[in-house]
């Protein structure tokens, strides 16, 4: 009998001891989100909570995130101080959150004046009308080079007198090395523009600069039965298209699909497109980008009458030391790049940036090289690099690792550098329609508090959504904050993002 009534006893202590748990939640620190039993997609904010602390960890507990773990870090812009933490410490998955690393030693190192350049050469000499000699096209890294630049360069050349090029038409990439994938990119992603290969001689299509990409458009054809109508921005040979698909019936359904095939340059286009279906669209990766350049750059020529004579072909090559620089162009500075970088989140650029920063500091223009560059810059930012990971600058490999504590110190202490100001302002702004500004952020936390107010890079992979950046409290106070979720698997988990995000605009210390 008094076995059983201790055993009594014991069950009533553990009852009354989860009751009092779910009352009085553990502190934040240190803690994994909790699980709650609801199929709801809202994230969970308790009417209740005062605290920040309780108003964050109720978020916290919504069921999508269980499972998983979120990292959650924010302080005080002005002291550094750490107001809140969950799991900060915690070595995670930055996505995108990665081009934070990289945009700030790529400020600091390159300086917000730093400008690509792109150059014409001839190893021969111009006499007359003629070049008697190959004709080189040199990249140094620009990725917003378009074909309105080769265009000029072509315009050069004729007002120089030149109709006539006896040799070979070079393209040079060799600013940087032959590698042209992050090491942990996947293959699937190859074809698409965020995995595009990155070259020192590279061309974009339009002013977003998603260098080494063509455009497809596929509009129907005039009758049943007709291929679809394709064409390319820009127009080039270098690429083939296979056209598989098929014009159907108005009222149909569109089914198109555009896929470059891996390790080719044969852009497959399949599926159906009714006579009145809307056109399908697609940023297509290249495989050969300076030999996209190069195709680009000889029509440009013949445009303006300027002809390869001879023996004379296309080709990749190396530009000798000797060479006579006939024509040039500049990039737009470094911080006017990083809008389009920064509010539409450039894979492409990170990388570039990363393999611009070996180039500059140590002469290689690598992934390894650059790499190197960018952890020695954030030691000096302050940045613990024994806790981070880097592998890439875009933040598309998986096997990056970095804190939630480690990004908030990080955009935190470059708060003082001279360039800082040109680096916030790349930041997306919530709620901003206007795409240059408002970036992946326009479409977001468009009420309230945090409209025009929250100021923070965007990170999407699979499993993997993260948002750090500024924020001014209602009180006044300006927070640094970020946070990182990984392992998700139902989602989207944006809306936890914005409920932080909200919270904190909502602030009052007092």
């Amino acid at each position: 009998m008094l076995m059983k009534q201790q055993c009594l006893l014991k069950r009533a202590f553990l009852a009354l001891v989860v009751a009092l748990i779910a009352l009085f939640p553990v502190t934040h620190e240190g803690t994994l989100s909790s699980v709650a039993a609801s199929g709801d997609t809202t994230p969970v904010a308790s009417i209740d909570s005062t605290t920040l602390d309780q108003k964050l960890q109720a978020i916290l507990k919504d069921p999508k995130l269980q499972g998983g773990i979120t990292g959650v870090s924010v302080r005080k812009a002005d002291t550094g101080e750490k107001i809140y933490t969950s799991f900060g410490d915690i070595r995670l998955r930055p996505a995108s959150n990665m081009k934070l690393l990289t945009g700030s030693t790529a400020m600091d190192i390159l300086g917000p004046d730093y400008q690509f350049s792109t150059e014409v050469l001839t190893d021969g000499q111009v006499k007359g009308k003629m070049i008697h000699g190959n004709l080189y096209l040199k990249g140094k890294g620009d990725p917003t080079l378009m074909k309105k630049d080769l265009d000029q360069f072509a315009k050069d050349l004729k007002a120089k007198g030149i109709d006539k090029i006896n040799g070979n038409l070079i393209a040079d990439d060799s600013w940087y090395d032959d590698v042209r994938y992050s090491q942990d990119l996947n293959w699937s992603d190859e074809h698409n523009y965020v995995g595009a290969q990155v070259s020192a001689l590279t061309l974009s299509p339009n002013e977003d600069y998603d260098a080494g990409t063509v455009i497809v458009e596929v509009n129907p054809g005039n009758k049943t039965g007709d291929l679809p109508k394709v064409t390319l921005t820009p127009e080039t040979d270098s690429v083939v298209i296979v056209n598989n698909a098929t014009t159907v019936a108005k009222g149909e359904a569109k089914s198109i699909s555009i896929a470059r095939e891996h390790g080719t340059n044969r852009i497959i286009i399949e599926g159906k497109m009714p006579l009145d279906g809307t056109r399908s669209q697609s940023w297509s990766a290249v495989w050969d980008p300076s030999m996209l350049a190069i195709d680009v750059f000889q029509k440009s020529l013949k445009a303006e009458g300027i002809e390869i004579v001879g023996n004379g072909g296309m080709k990749t090559g190396v530009t000798p030391s000797g060479a006579t620089v006939l024509t040039s162009k500049k990039s737009m500075p470094l911080k006017e790049l990083f809008i389009p970088f920064m509010k539409l989140s450039n894979n492409g650029h990170a990388e570039t940036l990363v393999k611009e920063m070996g180039k500059v500091r140590s002469g290689e223009g690598s992934w390894d090289a650059g790499l190197v560059v960018m952890k020695e810059k954030l030691k000096q930012f302050g940045i613990n690099t024994d806790t981070i990971v880097l592998r890439d600058g875009s933040g598309m490999s998986h096997k990056n690792l970095v804190s939630a504590d480690e990004l908030t110190s990080l955009l935190y202490n470059i708060q003082g550098k001279s360039w800082f100001p040109a680096f916030e302002a790349s930041l997306p702004i919530a709620g901003v329609p206007e795409r240059m500004i408002g970036g992946t952020l326009r479409n977001r936390m468009g009420d309230g508090l945090t409209a025009g107010n929250v100021k923070a890079k965007t990170g999407s992979i699979t499993g993997v959504s993260t948002l750090s950046g500024y924020v001014t409290a209602k009180d006044g106070t300006e927070l640094i904050f970020s946070v990182m979720i990984n392992n998700y698997i139902s989602g989207p988990v944006t809306p936890i993002e914005d409920a932080i995000a909200k919270v904190l605009a909502e602030y009052e210390s007092n």
